[in-house]
């Protein structure tokens, strides 16, 4: 090819060219195809929970039916695994047919029986579905019912080691609400942070938590204690300063923001305001959608005192002089810290402060601990209030 020729190949289309101004019609089509993949893929995770929960239901009523005892049970599930594995491949092992087994009995009442292929649940309204040997189908056309499970098949076998069901549901219900992949529900739960949330809360906050998930109403609704900082990756035991804990949460602004919770948006870093020609910097800001306010946090690595209480005071007082908008709400000031003492903060604040002191470590909490103190606080709570 000749540079002429080149130059002319390159040469963009004029406006008047039938395919100029294409950009518009990518970008729709684009989200149409996308829109069609996540449906797609959507539709399939459903298909095989459905399908799942049905092998578990049959394989119940099969027991059931028999009543023998567990040993032909166990005999029972090597079986079916060997020949279903050899029919269809990969995916029924006789852990996952335990798997399927077990998410019937847990579930068994969120959806009633399906008298139809699992993928029926899935059909438009009206269309005839082919019937299921062994089962009685209905002449009438099957309306499609609103899909019981929003999550996908992995997600319920994790879901499935929790033994508390009050904190299964809280798990379940936030990773639908929130979307949450496969590995940030693994993150979530190794970091407790159901306990660490129900820590923060009275009893019947508790009650709500397993009910509702996470409803953030108020700026107690987003706290946890203590914050887990494991992804920054630093040693417990080697020194490192305020200034490299703070870059390594800005350099890890994602899993920050997952650790912070709901409708954080990050807004600066060393923010800096003058007061009486004196300077004064906030390590972070971050602005709350859901609270409507100002989150302005400062970092300490010793152990909390009442003059960082005094400062963060002073910091919220001008974010809301002089910050804030009218129709916002009050800006919440929170201290991360290594360690604090209750009764410093208690002493030091008043008891309408929208400050609150949390502290944080770099590593996983022992869940096993989180509980023996949720248990203790409510037998404390359950005697307080006799």
């Amino acid at each position: 090819m000749t540079r002429k020729a080149a130059t002319a190949k390159a040469t963009p289309a004029p406006a008047t060219h039938p395919v100029a101004g294409l950009a518009p019609l990518v970008a729709e089509l684009r989200s149409l195809i996308q829109s069609a993949r996540h449906a797609a893929a959507t539709a399939v995770n459903t298909l095989q929970v459905l399908t799942n929960f049905e092998i578990g239901r049959r394989i119940v009523e099969h027991e059931q039916k028999g009543k023998r005892r567990a040993e032909y049970g166990d005999l029972l599930m090597s079986t079916l695994a060997i020949r279903l594995t050899e029919e269809f491949g990969r995916g029924f092992s006789k852990r996952n047919l335990d798997y399927m087994r077990r998410f019937y009995l847990d579930y068994a009442g969120r959806l009633p029986r399906i008298v139809q292929k699992p993928s029926a649940q899935l059909a438009p309204a009206g269309v005839p579905q082919a019937p299921v040997e062994g089962l009685a189908i209905s002449e009438k056309p099957v309306r499609k019912s609103p899909n019981p499970f929003a999550l996908s098949w992995s997600h319920y076998v994790l879901l499935l080691t929790i033994k508390d069901p009050d904190e299964r549901s809280f798990y379940e219900i936030e990773a639908s609400n929130e979307g949450w992949s496969l590995p940030e529900l693994k993150r979530q739960k190794a970091s407790a942070l159901y306990e660490r949330l129900a820590l923060s809360r009275d009893k019947d906050g508790v009650k709500r938590l397993a009910a509702k998930g996470q409803v953030v109403t108020r700026p107690e609704d987003v706290l946890k204690e203590p914050y887990v900082l494991e992804f920054l990756g630093l040693d417990e035991k080697a020194g490192y300063s305020e200034t490299e804990l703070e870059a390594g949460l800005i350099t890890h602004l994602e899993h920050f923001l997952l650790e912070l919770g709901k409708g954080f948006l990050f807004e600066a870093r060393q923010r800096r305001f003058t007061f009486d020609e004196d300077h004064f910097f906030v390590d972070l800001v971050f602005y709350n959608r859901l609270l409507r306010c100002y989150v302005i946090i400062d970092l300490k690595l010793a152990k909390l005192t009442h003059q960082d209480l005094g400062q963060m005071q002073m910091y919220v007082n001008y974010f809301d002089r002089y910050v804030k908008l009218p129709e916002e709400n009050p800006t919440v000031g929170l201290l991360l810290c290594k360690s604090k003492k209750d009764a410093v903060v208690e002493l030091t604040l008043p008891k309408d402060a929208n400050i609150h002191a949390r502290e944080y470590q770099l590593y996983l909490p022992s869940k096993e601990l989180l509980k023996a103190k949720l248990l203790e606080w409510t037998r404390e709570d359950e005697a307080f209030s006799r």
